[in-house]
C-alpha cells in the first residue's frame, strides 16, 4: 500500500498553506504529536474537516460508533491492549475481513498489527476520536458488567463504580455530556427500552439518536447522574427533579435534571444550560432593525407591562434576561421571581419559586411589590392570579416583564382577558408584546443558492403582501413583494457531517413586535376582534412572524421550507 502523508491531503483540498504545514510538521517534531492533532489543537482546521478531507480523498467511509453497536465477534479478535493502543474499534466482520473504526486510518502500523494479530484483511472506516472513546468506554462497561443483574437497580452496597472518576460509568456520563455540549445540544435523553438504553441529543430543535447503551448500564447511569444532583438513588418509583453543575473544557454547564418511572425502568432527562456563554444583549437576539428599534423603545418605559410570548422551547427566557441585562443598571432595583433560576445576573434580586414552601409566582410577586422595586420580572404567568397582581403592578409605576404561552402577538390580548384581566386594564397596563419562534439556521458550512418553487414562491408572496380585502391594494402588494422576492438570495443547507446532514446548524429568532398606541389601547378596551385589531397594526407597518421569516430566509440565515414549517401559528 502506498503512503499517503495527511498533510498532503490537507494542502491538496485547499484546508492548509504550505507554511502552516510547514509550522505544524517543526511542532510536531518536537511534540510528537499526530500532525492532523498539532493542526486541530491550533484550530487550523477542525476535526471534522479533517474527516471530510479524508473521506473524499481516500474514499474511507465514515461510521458513526453511537449508531452501529460493534459486534461482539469482532471484538473479540482484537486484544483490549491493541484497542486502546492504537485507539481503533473493530465494528464487524464480513468476507474474510474486519471493518475497523480509526480516527486516523493513515496509521499504517495499527492496520497491519490489526491484520497479522487477526489474520484477516483490515477495512479502514473513518470516525471521531469522540466516538471512539466513547464506544471504548461502553466495550469496558459492557465487560465488567458481564454476569452482574444491574437490571434490577444499582448495588448500593458498592458504590465506587458511580463515585470514582475513572470508572467507565463515570467516564460514559462525562462523554454524553462532553458530545452534548459540543453539539450545542439543548437536551439530552435518556430513553430506557427492553434491551438497551438511547442516548438521544436534541440539537437545534430535533432529537437525534447519539448512541446506543447496553441495558446492564442504565440503573448505574441513572444513579451516578442521581448522585450528582442529589436526588434519591433508592426511589425508583416517583418522578424526580434536581439540578447539577458540570466543567466541559473549562466551561461551566448548568443541568437540569428529571426523571420518570416507565415500564422499563427510569427515563432521564437533562436540561442543559451553558453558563459560560453568558446573556445575550437585547441587539444580539437577532432582532430586525426595526423590531429592535421599537423593543428599545418600549424598555425606556418607566412603568407598564411587556410580555414574551411563543411556545415552550421558543426561546422566551433567553429574551427577557437580554432585556435584563440592557435594564441592569446601578440606579433601579431589579427583582424576579423564577421557576427555576436559570441564570444568575449580578445585580439583580432572583427568587426560585419553592411550591413545597408555598413560595408561588403570585405569592412570590406580592412580596416583591414590598421590596421597592423599580422593575419587576415574572418568569411566567401561568394563572388568573399571577396575571391579576402583574397587571396591578404595570398601573402602579413599575416595569414588568414576563412570558407567556400564545401563539402571536395579538392573541395574547385574548389570553390575559380569559385569565380574569378585565380588558380596560389589559389595555392600560401593556406596553407592548414580542412574540417568537425559533428557526434553524442554513449550516454556513454547506449552503447552497436556493431557488424558489412556483408553491414558496406563491406562499411567499401572499404572506409578505398580507391578508388585505381591496383588491387594488392586494394587486400592488403582490406586486411590491414580488419584486422584493426576485432580488432575494435564498439559500439551503446541501447536508454535510458538519450538520449530521441535516442542512441546518444552530438556530436564531423570528419575531413580531406589537407596540400598543392609544387607538390599540381603544381597540382592546372594547374588546374589539383579533381582525379589526391585525388591520390597524398592518396599516403602521406591523410584520408577522412569517413575514419577519420570510425577510430573513431572503437574506439567506435560514431556508423557506424552515419559515413554512412554524407557518401554522399564522
Amino acid at each position: 500500500m502506498a503512503k499517503i502523508r495527511i498533510g498532503d491531503l490537507l494542502l491538496n483540498a485547499g484546508l492548509i498553506t504550505e507554511e502552516q504545514l510547514r509550522e505544524a510538521i517543526a511542532e510536531q517534531q518536537s511534540t510528537r504529536e499526530r500532525l492532523g492533532d498539532v493542526l486541530i489543537r491550533h484550530g487550523v482546521v477542525s476535526e471534522q474537516q479533517l474527516l471530510e478531507a479524508l473521506e473524499f480523498q481516500l474514499g474511507i467511509p465514515q461510521v458513526s460508533l453511537s449508531l452501529q453497536r460493534p459486534e461482539d465477534e469482532a471484538v473479540r479478535l482484537v486484544p483490549k491492549d491493541m484497542l486502546h493502543r492504537y485507539h481503533v474499534v473493530p465494528v464487524r466482520v464480513a468476507h474474510n475481513r474486519l471493518m475497523l473504526a480509526m480516527a486516523d486510518p493513515l496509521d499504517y502500523f495499527a492496520i497491519d498489527d490489526v491484520r497479522m494479530k487477526t489474520g484477516l484483511q483490515v477495512q479502514p472506516l473513518l470516525t471521531s476520536r469522540a466516538d471512539i472513546e466513547g464506544a471504548l468506554s461502553s466495550l469496558e462497561m459492557r465487560g465488567s458488567c458481564e454476569g452482574r443483574p444491574f437490571q434490577e437497580g444499582y448495588d448500593q452496597e458498592s458504590d465506587t463504580p458511580i463515585m470514582d472518576e475513572n470508572s467507565p460509568v463515570v467516564q460514559t456520563v462525562n462523554e454524553i455530556l462532553e458530545r452534548a455540549v459540543s453539539l450545542g445540544a439543548s437536551d439530552v435523553h435518556f430513553d430506557p427500552g427492553p434491551d438497551s438504553v438511547a442516548v438521544r441529543l436534541r440539537v437545534d430543535g430535533v432529537l437525534r439518536t447519539e448512541r446506543i447503551l447496553p441495558k446492564t448500564m442504565q440503573a448505574m447511569v441513572t444513579a451516578r447522574i442521581k448522585v450528582q444532583s442529589n436526588l434519591d438513588v433508592a426511589e425508583r418509583r416517583l418522578p424526580q427533579d434536581g439540578r447539577f453543575r458540570h466543567q466541559v473544557d473549562g466551561r461551566d454547564v448548568d443541568i437540569r435534571v428529571s426523571t420518570l418511572p416507565t415500564i422499563h425502568e427510569e427515563k432521564t432527562v437533562l436540561r442543559l444550560f451553558d453558563v459560560s456563554l453568558g446573556l445575550l444583549r437585547v441587539d444580539k437576539i437577532g432582532l430586525s432593525e426595526g423590531n429592535l428599534e421599537t423593543v428599545k423603545r418600549m424598555l425606556r418605559a418607566s412603568s407598564g407591562m411587556l410580555l414574551v410570548t411563543g411556545p415552550t422551547g421558543s426561546g422566551k427566557t433567553s429574551t427577557v434576561y437580554a432585556a435584563l441585562a440592557e435594564l441592569n443598571k446601578s440606579d433601579v432595583n431589579i427583582i424576579t421571581v423564577e421557576d427555576p433560576v436559570e441564570y444568575q445576573i449580578g445585580g439583580v434580586n432572583q427568587v426560585a419559586v419553592n411550591a413545597a414552601t408555598g413560595l408561588t409566582f403570585s405569592s412570590g410577586l406580592r412580596s416583591i411589590l414590598r421590596q421597592d422595586p423599580d422593575i419587576i420580572m415574572v418568569g411566567e404567568i401561568r394563572d388568573g392570579e399571577t396575571a391579576e397582581i402583574a397587571t396591578r403592578a404595570a398601573l402602579t409605576g413599575h416595569l414588568v416583564l414576563s412570558t407567556l404561552h400564545t401563539g402571536g402577538a395579538v392573541e395574547t390580548i385574548a389570553r390575559m382577558v380569559d385569565m380574569g384581566v378585565e380588558p380596560y386594564l389589559v389595555a392600560s397596563a401593556i406596553h407592548g408584546v414580542v412574540a417568537q419562534r425559533l428557526v434553524r439556521r442554513v449550516c454556513p458550512n454547506c449552503s447552497m443558492p436556493h431557488q424558489p418553487t412556483e408553491g414558496e414562491f406563491t406562499w411567499m408572496r401572499q404572506s409578505l403582501a398580507g391578508m388585505m380585502h381591496d383588491d387594488d391594494a392586494l394587486e400592488y402588494a403582490l406586486g411590491d413583494a414580488e419584486n422584493f422576492l426576485n432580488d432575494a438570495q435564498f439559500k439551503s443547507g446541501k447536508g454535510c457531517p458538519t450538520c449530521a446532514h441535516t442542512g441546518y446548524r444552530g438556530r436564531f429568532s423570528i419575531h413580531e413586535v406589537m407596540l400598543v398606541d392609544e387607538t390599540l389601547r381603544t381597540l382592546i378596551s372594547d374588546q374589539s376582534s383579533a381582525d379589526l385589531i391585525r388591520q390597524h397594526l398592518k396599516k403602521r407597518g406591523f410584520q408577522s412572524l412569517i413575514q419577519d421569516g420570510i425577510r430573513k430566509a431572503a437574506a439567506g440565515w435560514t431556508s423557506i421550507s424552515e419559515v413554512m414549517r412554524v407557518g401554522w401559528s399564522e
